[in-house]
């Protein structure tokens, strides 16, 4: 499989909907809980592009371009930008949707970098 092909395979979208729980006294989302289910989702491509054990070592800029109200549905969208020796960068990006609309735009987006480690926790080559 080449680069290409694997980064398309390992390319992650999870769906959620956005309840009164997960928000603020503004009705809308916990930035700390985007941050979660972006470190969440960008984890699960790491691991589906790589198949080996892998840690976050950081989050570069995370822009919140739109509040995501509660009563919405979110998009998370995971894509390996970067491929090192033994780290990877993984883009997220949050689209909110309306539940009963076409309405569809870009909240949210943000990268991750990751190592992937050995059983002895030390980075090893990404395989």
């Amino acid at each position: 499989m080449t680069n290409q092909e694997r980064i398309a395979a390992s390319t992650t979208t999870i769906f959620k909907a956005v309840f009164p729980n997960t928000t603020n006294h503004y009705h809308t989302l916990f930035g700390g809980t985007a941050m979660q289910l972006m470190d969440e989702t960008a984890f699960i491509t790491a691991t589906r592009y790589s198949r080996q054990q892998m840690v976050t070592v950081s989050s570069d800029r995370i822009d919140f371009k739109k509040p995501i109200p509660a009563g919405t549905i979110v998009e998370l969208v995971g894509k390996v930008t970067y491929l090192g020796t033994t780290s990877l960068k993984v883009r997220v990006d949050i689209y909110v949707e309306e539940m009963y609309s076409e309405s569809r735009e870009k909240a949210v987006s943000g990268e991750f970098t990751f190592v992937a480690i050995g059983n002895d926790k030390t980075p090893v080559k990404i395989q």
